[in-house]
């Protein structure tokens, strides 16, 4: 596939629903959570799903996992399903023809709710024993977290760089003081023997 390249296609534009949390790979976890918090609380809605898509699956069960344990009562249903994605590569040289590809793409779908759910479907899980469940403040769960990594980096470079500066200056005061003083002591017995013989003469 070295002579073809693939087409960037445009993304479908589609409306996502208030109860929907639409998770990337790119996104993070406490994000999806204070979004999630905010469809329970300030929306006031009963439920919220959960989706993702290839490498974001992994990320969507470990948020719909961090909220149950930050909301009490949520009953769940996972379901799991497959989708055909078709690829167009176009050719890089002449005489060539275009070449699509069609692979399977892995999606999920979490749905937490406050209400009960079918406890016969083969994706339900029950609450989670309210012991293991930590509630926090609504508002604490929704303020965005960041910042901690570039204020600890500033730190360690303005430290080690007083270290270093203040080795090369004691170096530098005691060979200075040291070569001064045999120095002076030299130039002293030369200027009186000078003078004792001009007196002299």
């Amino acid at each position: 596939m070295n002579k073809y390249r693939r087409v960037i296609k445009a993304k479908e534009e589609t409306v996502k629903d208030d109860t929907e949390v639409r998770v990337t790979s790119t996104g993070g976890v406490s994000n999806y959570v204070s979004r999630a918090v905010k469809v329970f609380t300030e929306l006031e809605k009963t439920y919220i799903t959960i989706t993702a898509s290839g490498n974001a699956i992994t990320k969507a069960v470990t948020t719909a996992e961090v909220i149950k344990r930050r909301l009490k009562g949520l009953h769940q249903i996972t379901t799991l399903t497959n989708q055909d994605v078709v690829d167009e590569f176009e050719p890089l040289e002449e005489g060539l023809e275009k070449v699509t590809e069609t692979r399977s793409l892995a999606c999920i779908t979490i749905k937490l709710s406050k209400d009960a759910l079918d406890t016969a479907d083969i994706g339900y899980q029950a609450p989670l024993d309210e012991a293991l469940v930590k509630e926090a403040d609504p508002e604490e769960l929704m303020k965005p977290r960041g910042g901690k990594g570039k204020g600890g980096g500033k730190g360690k470079g303005k430290g080690k760089g007083k270290k270093g500066k203040g080795k090369g200056k004691g170096k530098a005061k005691g060979k200075g003081k040291e070569s001064k003083g045999k120095g002076k002591g030299k130039g002293k017995g030369k200027g009186k023997a000078e003078e004792e013989k001009g007196k002299g003469k």
